[in-house]
């Protein structure tokens, strides 16, 4: 499947399913080992309220990036799935950094390879992704994305570091990766 079909389809298939999936920004990045999945009937999403200036580009197209300030700190990005005008979004948690981990390590300002990407603020300032970048097409230069080469093993917990809807059990972590954010919490 490519990644255009992948997107199309509901948010709670396309987060597991973009697990072990390699994003590239102008050929800095690595395999995807977390994400979290949001859509406009859920009380945690940033769409849930309807569409705004902030949250435009989580209403398609899908195959996009809907990328945001959080807590006013720090950049998160979230890929847009579902057909257009259907707001949902798989926040990218963390990825396990395997190109360009030199330039990763000095946008972070720090030399461990396992925190280079672990949380979705450092996974934006390590592939140097800001708001310039919302609205920007995944299927076009400088964004390069490749399936697995073989199955993953996907773990289904609860999401984190959220004040609503914190039970719902959609956030989708590699078992066995090193690189996540947060341990595994039970679903």
């Amino acid at each position: 499947m490519t990644f255009a079909e992948l997107v199309q389809g509901s948010v709670h298939d396309v987060a597991p399913a973009l697990i072990g999936w390699t994003l590239l920004v102008d050929r800095v990045g690595g395999r995807i080992v977390e994400v979290e999945a949001y859509s406009e009937d859920d009380p945690a999403s940033h769409s849930y309220g309807g569409e705004t200036a902030r949250n435009a580009s989580m209403f398609g197209p899908p195959g996009h990036l809907y990328v945001y300030r959080s807590y006013g700190i720090h950049w998160c990005a979230n890929v847009v799935c579902e057909p257009p005008g259907r707001a949902a979004g798989v926040l990218l948690r963390a990825i396990e950094p395997t190109h360009g981990i030199d330039t990763m390590r000095a946008r972070r300002g720090l030399s461990d390879v396992r925190l280079l990407c672990a949380g979705p603020g450092r996974l934006t300032q390590a592939l140097g992704l800001t708001g310039a970048d919302d609205g920007a097409d995944l299927s076009a230069p400088p964004f390069e994305l490749s399936p697995p080469p073989g199955p993953v093993v996907v773990e289904r917990t609860s999401r984190i570091g959220i004040s609503r809807a914190v039970d719902q059990p959609w956030r989708y972590v590699e078992a066995g990766s090193t690189f996540p954010s947060r341990r595994r919490r039970a679903a």
